[in-house]
């Protein structure tokens, strides 16, 4: 695949992934600004903190966005960086991308704090948690009925990735209702539901499938 394929919006959001001088990975959200097709990609420089990340010429980097129902990912590295007459960061064209389907079926037990919102019926929000999750839906136990299968609700929660602090939100709809185990009932849950994420939101589907395959991660290297 071709990045020019893509036929991506300027704007469109996209994650860089490098290695600090210890070696440690480091993943920054930016966008893309433009290109030169067979020469370069401009981005938007990340910051950290309010601050504009520093980048070197030469620096390897992997760039991944979210197509369709999968992952783009592509090997590049920094050209250089420019300060005026605004921060652009300029990397090296890409021969080629690689497609990273997305298994819909793989699912990850989490145990994640999170808020849900009944966005068509003026219901509170109910706190609960996140019990599994995978790329397209979650089950989830919560404090008190949010609605009926069918309604469309939002998910809120702040997540770790890779020690990274981000904000996940997302779009779904209520498939199913079953039974609260009753570890869930001891810590104060009643209702359990299965949901079916339907966010069409570029970067928050990027921040989730970025939350599901580091979960997944965490869960391999501990076996």
């Amino acid at each position: 695949m071709k990045f020019e394929d893509l036929k991506l919006n300027y704007g469109y959001p996209l994650q860089i992934q490098t290695a600090s001088v210890a070696g440690q990975t480091e993943r920054y959200s930016c966008r893309l600004i433009g290109c030169l097709p067979g020469r370069s990609i401009l981005l938007s420089v990340p910051k950290l903190a309010g601050k504009l990340i520093r980048f070197k010429p030469g620096q390897k980097m992997i760039v991944r966005l979210m197509i369709d129902n999968g992952i783009g990912v592509f090997a590049s590295q920094v050209e250089t960086q420019t300060l005026d007459p605004y921060p652009i960061l300029h990397i090296l064209y890409p021969d080629t991308i690689t497609f990273k389907g997305i298994r819909g079926a793989t699912r990850v037990s989490v145990y994640q704090d999170m808020m849900a919102t009944n966005a068509v019926e003026s219901i509170s929000s109910t706190k609960g948690v996140i019990v599994d999750i995978s790329v397209t839906g979650a089950r989830v136990d919560l404090a008190g009925s949010i609605g009926k299968i069918g309604d469309e609700i939002e998910l809120e929660s702040t997540i770790l990735i890779q020690e990274v602090e981000r904000k996940l939100k997302i779009k779904s709809i209520i498939r199913s209702q079953m039974d609260t185990p009753e570890d869930s009932k001891l810590a104060g849950f009643t209702t359990s539901y299965g949901l079916e994420f339907i966010e069409r939101e570029p970067e928050r589907r990027l921040v989730m499938y970025a939350f599901v395959y580091s979960q997944m991660a965490i869960q391999e290297n501990r076996s």
